[in-house]
Order: structure tokens, then sequence, then C-alpha cells
């Protein structure tokens, strides 16, 4: 069996994402040599975050920096902090750009222009939208490099993000305010029905503890079914629970009769809208 490629990492951010990234990265054994760079982080938080981090690594401050012989630079860190991060790292990158990291943001709404104005117009940049399965090995990310970015550095990218779920490259970085507005925010649109369909239930006379067990349980099995049948249209998954004439078929009768559509492409239309607005 082939041994995975080990990697020089430094994490800078290490919330949510960031340490659902690193507890996958230990797991895979993905880590050469690890910086995480978070004055919220301690030694024992990364312990507690990741018992099978076995490399070598160093939490410190983004004042104390040594990214020259890093092979990655992982930004995930909220945009509205994304400017002072990136002062702060470009003194520490190195003089010459061929032998620059590789800059990897996680950022919503941040374009890789900005990152290129930041760090210098040859570095190799790659937009990356992943969304919060991630943490549990079961997300989606969206990747977009610039156009210095070598084919290892592509590899080594892909390799970091399939270790937290699927990846898919685009080419037209103009998509990414979509991607971000289906898979980024996706997820709380789910929660958000789960909390609908519950409510729902308890106004025809379950109990809130009985009607959210329910809404749960049934969002989780028919997920994990479409999970089971790839290569099955939502359309056709959708069908094979309806009987004509049948409970199915008189609720789709309201859901189908366009304004749940509508409502869904106005709010993923704002969702896209804000990450336009975040680039400016």
């Amino acid at each position: 069996m082939t041994q995975p490629q080990k990697y020089h990492i430094s994490l800078v951010g290490c919330g949510k994402m960031g340490s659902a990234l690193l507890q996958s990265w230990a797991k895979n054994d993905l880590l050469n040599q690890l910086e995480i760079l978070d004055p919220h982080v301690t030694q024992e938080t990364i312990h507690s975050l990741s018992p099978d981090l076995q490399s070598p690594f160093h939490v410190k401050p983004a004042a104390d920096l040594t990214l020259p012989k890093s092979d990655i630079v992982i930004l995930a860190v909220k945009p509205q902090i994304m400017g002072q991060i990136c002062t702060d790292l470009a003194s520490h990158m190195p003089a010459d750009a061929s032998s620059a990291p590789l800059i990897l943001s996680i950022a919503a709404g941040t374009s890789i222009s900005f990152f290129e104005q930041a760090f210098g117009d040859n570095t190799p940049i790659i937009r990356a939208m992943p969304n919060t399965p991630a943490a549990i090995g079961q997300g989606i990310t969206v990747l977009c490099a610039n156009d210095h970015v070598t084919d290892a550095q592509q590899h080594m990218a892909a390799s970091l993000m399939a270790a937290v779920g699927k990846t898919l490259w685009i080419d037209d970085e103009g998509l990414m305010n979509a991607v971000t507005a289906i898979s980024g925010s996706g997820p709380a649109y789910l929660f958000y029905l789960l909390e609908a369909l519950a409510l729902a239930g308890e106004k025809i006379g379950l109990s809130s503890d009985q009607a959210t067990l329910l809404a749960r349980q049934t969002i989780i099995g028919a997920s994990a079914l479409a999970a089971q049948e790839p290569n099955s249209s939502a359309a056709t998954l959708r069908a094979n629970v309806t009987s004509k004439g049948g409970t199915t078929e008189a609720a789709l009768s309201t859901l189908m009769d366009g304004r749940w559509q509508d409502i869904l492409t106005e709010a993923v239309l704002n969702a896209q809208k804000r990450g336009e607005e975040l680039a400016d």
C-alpha cells in the first residue's frame, strides 16, 4: 500500500474548520511538520482536539513565523480579519516567489486577486470553500487556483482537502460565490428544514421530543439513502417515496406549487450577493 505524502503545513486559525482539518490530516497521516498560528490555541488544546497528531508541531502567535520552509499556508480565519493577517504574514514570505509556500484560503468572499496583492503577483494561490460536514469527513470542498500553482501543489491541496470529504475543482473563480451559496451555506438550510419539519409535527399533535426525533432521523436516513444511490437523481428518489393518490403526493402538491422553489432560489441569491459584498 502506497504511503501518503506528508507535508509541512502552517495553519493560520484553528477554529471549527481549522481544527476539523487538523484532525483529519493527523488521522490520515498527512503531516510531516505543523505550525499552528492562533493566539487562542494552546498545546493542550491541540492534543485534546487531535490525539492522533504525531508530527512535530508548534503553537505560536502570528508575529513569530517561519514560513519559508512550509509547503503550504492554510488561511482559516474570518474574512473580516484576513487583511491584517495577510499583512502580518507577508513580511515573513521569502523574497523569491519561486520558493514561496502555496497559499490556500478557505475564507468566503476573499478573492485570489486579494491574496496576489497581499503576497505578490507570482505567489501560488488556491481559494477553497469547504463546508461544515468536513468536521465528520463528509464535506465537499470546491477549489480554484491561479496560474502560478504547479501540478504538485494542486495535488497537495487536493490531498489535504480530500481528507475531509469530496473535492471539486473549478476554473472560473466567478462561480465561487455561487458555490458558497449552495454548499458552503447549504447545511444551514437543511438544519432549518429540520427545525421547520419538527415544528410542523408539533402543530399536528406530536410532542416536541417526538417531532424532533422523527424529523431528525428522517433527514439523516434520507441523506444516507441518497449517499448510497449516487446514480439516482433527486427526482427519482422523490418519486420512489411517492405513491399515486397517497399522503406524500398530497404533501408534495403544496411543496411543489412553486413557492418553495422561489423562496429557496431567493435565499441562495441573497447568499451569493453577500459573498460578492464581502469581496468588495
